[in-house]
Formats: C-alpha cells, sequence, structure tokens
C-alpha cells in the first residue's frame, strides 16, 4: 500500500508497486495483519459517573426496566453529568478515546442524551466539539435528547417534546453540533408516534435519523427506521421478521452491539437472519456507565462471532466499511482502498481468524491516523 498527503494512493501485490512509489520512505509490518482503522458506530462517550452498583443489582436478578423504575439507570446518570463540569467530562471522555485509539478505533459515533435539558445536552454536545479539534479520532456527533423524559418532566411530556423540537433541535442544527438525531423507542422511553414526531423534526432541520430500536421488546422500532429512511437501527435484539424485512427494503443498517447483551443478558441480535434478508450487519460497542462499560470494539467483534454466528469477515466489514456507512462515513472511513484516508491499525496476529479467535487485552502494534503512527 502507497500512502501520500494522508490518504491511501494504491494499494495491490508488492511486485505491482508502480514505479513512482518506489523512493517513498517503507515500513514492513512482517507479514501480519494490517486492518481498516475500526469504527465504533455506537457510543454515549461523554457521562458522568458510572454505575457499579446496577451490575450488582443485575446479577441478583434485577431487570433493566426495575432498576430504572426504581430511579436507577439512565436516571442517575443523567444526574451525573448534569452536576459534572464541561471539563471533567471532556478529561473523562479524553481518556476513554485514547484507550479506544491504542485498541485501533480511529472513527466514533458519540451520543449525547444524558443531559435532557438544554443546557446540558448542549454542553455534551459541545465536549465532542472541542475533542474533534484536540485529539486524534474522529468523532461523529448525534444528538440523543430524546433518551428518555427527564424526571421534571414526568407528567409534561409534551412540554418536553416541545422542548426538544421547537428549541434543542434548532439550535445543534443552527450550531452544527450534530449530524444525526436519534430517538430511544421503548417502555419507560418514547412511543413510535412520538419518535415519528421528533425525528421528522430533525429531518426537516437537515439531520440524519438514527433510532435505538426494539432493544428490550419488539415495539415497531425497525420499521419506522425504514418508513422514515434512517441511516440506521441500533440494538434490535427483539426485532420482528416484518422489521426486517422494511430494513432488507431500504438498505437501513442494522448496528449490533454484543457488549450490551452481554451485560444485560437480554438476548443477541438475530445477525444470521439479517444477513440472509439482505440486511447489512454493523458492530459496535454501545460504551456507556450502565449496560456496557466498555470501549473494547475488538471485544465487542469476538463477541458477535460467538454468539450472533457472525463470521470473521462479516464481523470486520462490520466493524469498518458497514459501521462507517451506518454514521455517513462510507468513502471517509472505514476502508483501504486508493482515495480513502490512511486510517489503519496494525496487529500482532497472522491473520483474521488468530485475531478474532486469540482474545488479547490489546493485539494492536500500531494506529496509524491519516497516514501518521499515532499509537
Amino acid at each position: 500500500m502507497a500512502i501520500q498527503d494522508e490518504r491511501v494512493s494504491w494499494a495491490g501485490r508488492e511486485q505491482d508497486l508502480p514505479e513512482v512509489f518506489h523512493e517513498l520512505p517503507r515500513k514492513d509490518c512482517g507479514g501480519k495483519l494490517v486492518v481498516p482503522g475500526l469504527v465504533d458506530c455506537h457510543t454515549h462517550l461523554c457521562f458522568g459517573g458510572w454505575r457499579g452498583d446496577e451490575f450488582a443489582q443485575r446479577i441478583a436478578g434485577a431487570s433493566y426496566q426495575e432498576i430504572a423504575t426504581a430511579g436507577g439507570g439512565i436516571r442517575s446518570t443523567v444526574k451525573a453529568t448534569r452536576e459534572a463540569s464541561f471539563e471533567a467530562l471532556k478529561d473523562k471522555a479524553r481518556a476513554a478515546l485514547d484507550g479506544a485509539l491504542a485498541l485501533g478505533v480511529t472513527t466514533m459515533e458519540c451520543k449525547s442524551g444524558y443531559g435532557l435539558s438544554f443546557d446540558n445536552e448542549m454542553k455534551q454536545l459541545q465536549v465532542y466539539a472541542a475533542l474533534n479539534r484536540e485529539q486524534q479520532v474522529t468523532l461523529i456527533p448525534t444528538f440523543l435528547g430524546a433518551h428518555i423524559v427527564p424526571p421534571e418532566y414526568t407528567d409534561r411530556r409534551k412540554a418536553y417534546l416541545d422542548l426538544l423540537c421547537e428549541e434543542l433541535l434548532p439550535a445543534v442544527a443552527s450550531q452544527h453540533l450534530a449530524r444525526f438525531c436519534d430517538v430511544f423507542v421503548e417502555d419507560n422511553a418514547f412511543t413510535l408516534d412520538e419518535a415519528r414526531t421528533i425525528l421528522s423534526r430533525a429531518k426537516s432541520l437537515g439531520l440524519g435519523l438514527k433510532l435505538h430500536a426494539d432493544q428490550l421488546s419488539p415495539g415497531g422500532g425497525a420499521e419506522l427506521a425504514a418508513e422514515l429512511g434512517a441511516v440506521s437501527a441500533e440494538h434490535l435484539e427483539f426485532i420482528s421478521e416484518k422489521g426486517i424485512a422494511a430494513l432488507a427494503t431500504t438498505g437501513t443498517v442494522a448496528v449490533s452491539l454484543p457488549l450490551a447483551s452481554m451485560y444485560l443478558g437480554e438476548g443477541h441480535l438475530p445477525a444470521r437472519r439479517l444477513i440472509e434478508s439482505g440486511v447489512a450487519v454493523a458492530v459496535a460497542t454501545d460504551f456507556n456507565p450502565g449496560s456496557s462499560p466498555s470501549y473494547h470494539l475488538p471485544l465487542a467483534m469476538t463477541l458477535a462471532c460467538l454468539n450472533q454466528q457472525m463470521t470473521p469477515e462479516e464481523v470486520l466489514c462490520g466493524a469498518t466499511s458497514i459501521a462507517a456507512r451506518a454514521i455517513g462515513m462510507e468513502g471517509d472511513a472505514g476502508s483501504l482502498v486508493p482515495d480513502s484516508p490512511a486510517d489503519l491499525v496494525w496487529l500482532d496476529a497472522p491473520d483474521l481468524n488468530q485475531w478474532l479467535y486469540h482474545f488479547r487485552p490489546n493485539a494492536a502494534l500500531g494506529t496509524m491516523k491519516k497516514g501518521h503512527w499515532v499509537t
């Protein structure tokens, strides 16, 4: 592979290397595996606090919904995020980004959704804007103000919808703080009709659409994602056959989150049924403090092989080129064809099967971003 001006200029067999590239500086990767920089297309990167107490509660038998109803879950993280300063949130997110970069992640989607007020949602998105200027991982921000209805609006849902549609979304769009809008469609979150209202408003403002869909029950989220032309439907552990057919028709990417399935014990996305129906399946971490407190994308990839019956090749595509599609970055991330950005990871493994089979804390020997080694 030949790299010039931060992009791939040529790729092929060594004996076919054009003469014009012969004098470039060389890096011999020793016959080891080189893959595109990994793309984590679903994270909740910026948050206050952690939720280790819920880990013990779930082991003792409490469900995700029961913990949320008792005031835990997302609500507890909202409280911690509101109380945290901008700098504290930025420093915490930067530490996670440094760890992910060392694993080979070069592009990451990052959602808001733990502020749930005008100032605090904007605070999260401004953290992402600052980090995009200051560190190496390319961040793709998503507005998730419709994560849950915050406690102060429990009896005033319409007022919160108005805040989202008439104040927050216009401000986010006008300040270019997010590329996408996401809604969590689920019991204890938002209904299909509420999601349709929010996402239609987001689309009118020029934002792309995503959905947290069918995570804990078959609620019709996948069908709504297809109806609205969302770029992705995410989670889908309980997707219906009708939902699978709808995604296949529209080309909406299904985003698998194996770490969340492992932590919650709620089942896994039916990857084989989706793939065999013609749906593209991405693999991401869902990094967040409650249901997936890990940014280890290679672990999520191994789990997708083991628990979702995805082949290593399908999983690699799911964490690179297909993941890039799920965040509107197709051609700008997740591949090493000529004219793509020179984002790659050099791995201590002879081939793809060995890398995903032999799980290690970190097999990455080096990460390249835009043609420069950054780890």
